[in-house]
């Protein structure tokens, strides 16, 4: 028996975790007790890594289909393939004629991060897609914005704050996001401890509202005017509090001229939680010695996620609470990727797609355009994708559509361990080594960290013969591309390497005490605390005048479009809004062949109201069919006084019975899409995030 040491790179939390191997089988995993960032904690997705690593559906080879059926192939022929059919579609049609879509995996490998554009950018291609669109890209742009950097995301101090405001995010199922956060559980339970208090805003009393000291249900959509009332209380009350960035804002004035126009009386029509409620919320977040507020996936993937999260930032602001201890910090990782010196700060409007006319966000258009691209003829049109640990038929809005326009394309090559409901369109699978079979560093949750820390990942397990790393397949692809296209390639070296000088040449590397290097990584398998973290504003601005910029020009158009809309009779009231939720036991659409993890009862459920159920005739069970604009689907019922009236929720990831994957286990667990009825049309019409939540819908029996 061996004892292997690692973190679990699954999730955003990267928790340390313990594993013991016998003969080349894991035989446990449990939670590493002596890592300082997690101590101990695991969630039920550590567990099943062992799954993962031995799953028998899991693509050991290349395939290629041929007649209609899969046949395993040798390295070398694969990557001929794959890149003679990629460079023949441009040669036809143009380098726009190849999309890319990379899925959020992508950043819990690290070879892919290191080595990813070394391969993609030899494609040239504008139409560039990812996860991003459906999840935080709202929260990436606002930081380009305002403090010069898509990474640089002031992150709640959770370990040293009084008032917790938390809207739209759920991290005792999520583990935290965008704020890596193990163990929370245990940092509410010291923050209340302390005295201080969790306040959750959440259309659904959550796992994390079970625990909060105050809930309170809004309506779907509604955070940006909820956050626009409580700075207009805060300071029409002269509770504003200025701080050591008070000299270092630009636009603040401007941006509070319009945010305040929207009183609490008004909010309460848009959001559903009462007048005297939002001044109450607004005057003890003001009050207290140390607040912090901080929104998710709910106050990201809405209409209005743009302007929520630029509220966030200017209420941390105006009450003096960012850059604060116990406020919202920005972290200083080891590896620092904001700093180094091919960083990319961010970008927006360089560039417009080709049929909607939407402006480029961060380098990618929203991927609720990807299906469009691909079925509107003419120049530019995509009719060839490649696409890397991303299942976007499940994942993004009206996924039925855009499992149509992959059927439809020229040629298609998918990076990935699965034949799953995307992947099965590919003529090409390449699939990478196992979880356990390649090493890991955290390049960028270390960013969103609640302390400074890191921590090396040996492989756990030999990588079998003839298996390619992730870095390994892109300097390959890359190599092929390049011969065959005559353009050069990068120079290239492996990550262990990249990592080793970003270590040394980083904030604590041989300039520092600490003298970080790969060396000291591996001589501390459990990790190295850095500490906790520290105010670093106005010297880590990157904005050109190193001062935050309170209103950006984009964002102001968007705010003043948003008044008039308040001051304009509502439209006529869906019969519901439909809002996703997540569990501890699932991450997006890639955790459901796990038996142990969907096992037990039926989670893929339409959770509704009692008074809803009564209204409907509906009953814990029975099925119940939701229709939006773009489809229906069918899927049992669970009544929980949890849900707000007039609101619907139901889990993302799930819709596995479709013909073609080869998922023993998630399909004979299916559930329903909830991506069937979400609509490519209801963005964030600022950033083109997917609005996944706050979608109008119908339900019948």
């Amino acid at each position: 028996m061996t004892t292997h040491y690692r973190a679990c790179h699954l999730c955003e939390a990267i928790c340390g975790v313990k594993i013991e191997v016998s003969d080349g089988q894991v035989m446990s995993i449990k939670g590493d007790e002596q890592d300082p960032f997690s101590r101990g904690h695991i969630c039920p997705k550590a567990v099943a890594l062992k799954d993962l690593q031995e799953d028998p559906d899991r693509l050991r080879k290349p395939v290629i289909k041929r007649q209609g059926k899969w046949v395993k192939i040798e390295w070398d022929e694969a990557i001929s393939e794959a890149c003679k059919g990629l460079l023949a579609v441009q040669e036809r049609h143009g380098a726009n004629a190849v999309g890319v879509y990379q899925g959020n995996p992508n950043v819990h490998n690290w070879g892919l991060m290191t080595h990813g554009a070394n391969f993609l950018g030899l494609l040239k291609t504008r139409n560039r897609f990812s996860a991003t669109s459906v999840d935080q890209l709202p929260a990436q742009l606002m930081a380009y914005w305002m403090y010069g950097h898509q990474l640089l995301i002031p992150i709640p101090d959770i370990d040293h704050t009084d008032y917790f405001l938390m809207l739209g995010a759920n991290p005792l199922a999520s583990n935290g996001s965008l704020m890596t956060v193990p163990d929370v559980a245990h940092r509410i339970k010291a923050l209340q401890a302390r005295g201080g208090q969790l306040v959750v805003i959440d259309p659904r009393r959550t796992e994390t509202a079970e625990v909060a000291d105050v809930h309170h249900a809004i309506l779907p959509g509604g955070d940006a005017a909820f956050l626009f009332a409580m700075i207009h209380t805060i300071v029409s009350e002269g509770l504003m509090r200025s701080s050591h960035l008070t000299e270092h804002v630009h636009g603040l004035e401007e941006a509070l001229k319009v945010i305040t126009q929207v009183t609490p009386a008004m909010a309460q029509v848009q959001c559903g939680i009462p007048a005297d409620t939002i001044a109450r919320i607004a005057r003890q977040f003001a009050l207290a010695p140390r607040a912090v507020a901080y929104g998710r996936m709910g106050a990201c993937t809405q209409r209005h996620g743009s302007l929520a999260q630029w509220a966030i930032q200017v209420l941390n602001l105006i009450t003096g609470n960012t850059d604060a201890a116990g406020g919202a910090l920005v972290t200083q990782p080891a590896v620092d990727l904001i700093a180094a010196p091919n960083s990319k700060p961010g970008s927006y409007a360089r560039w417009h797609s080709r049929v909607s006319n939407r402006p480029e966000a961060l380098g990618e258009f929203p991927c609720s355009l990807m299906a469009e691209e691909m079925l509107t003829p003419g120049e530019g049109q995509i009719r060839a994708m490649v696409t890397i640990a991303g299942n976007p038929v499940l994942s993004t809005p009206n996924g039925a559509q855009l499992d149509r326009a992959l059927a439809g394309l020229d040629f298609m090559v998918a990076i990935d361990l699965y034949i799953n409901e995307t992947t099965r369109h590919a003529n090409l699978i390449l699939p990478t080594s196992g979880p356990l079979e390649h090493d890991h560093y955290d390049l960028i949750f270390n960013i969103f960290g609640v302390r400074n820390q890191a921590k090396y990942s040996p492989a756990t397990l030999p990588k079998p013969e003839g298996v390619l790393d992730d870095w390994e397949l892109m300097d390959k692809l890359a190599a092929c591309f390049a011969e065959l296209s005559g353009k050069p390639v990068r120079p290239s070296m492996p990550p262990q390497m990249i990592l080793d000088m970003g270590l040394q040449m980083g904030p604590y590397g041989m300039a520092s005490p600490h003298k970080l290097s790969l060396a000291v990584l591996q001589q501390n398998p459990h990790g190295i605390d850095l500490g906790a973290l520290k105010p670093s504003f106005p010297s880590r601005l990157f904005t050109q005048d190193k001062k935050i910029q309170a209103a950006p020009e984009p964002v102001m158009q968007a705010a003043r479009q948003f008044l008039t809309q308040l001051t304009q009779p509502a439209p006529p009231q869906a019969d519901f809004l439909l809002i996703g939720r997540r569990h501890v036991r699932s991450n997006n659409s890639w955790m459901h062949n796990s038996e142990r993890l969907v096992k037990g009862r039926d989670r893929c459920t339409a959770l509704i109201n009692p008074q809803d159920a009564s209204r409907l005739g509906l009953a814990d069970h029975d099925s119940v069919r939701i229709t939006s604009r773009v489809g229906e689907i069918s899927l049992p019922v669970e009544v929980s006084e949890a849900i707000r009236p007039g609101v619907v929720s139901v889990p993302h990831g799930w819709g596995h019975a479709r013909e073609g994957n080869r998922l023993r286990v998630a399909q004979a667990h299916p559930g329903a899409s909830c991506n069937d009825l979400t609509d490519e049309q209801w963005l964030d019409e600022l950033s083109g995030n997917a609005a996944l939540n706050g979608v109008p819908v119908s339900l019948s029996r």
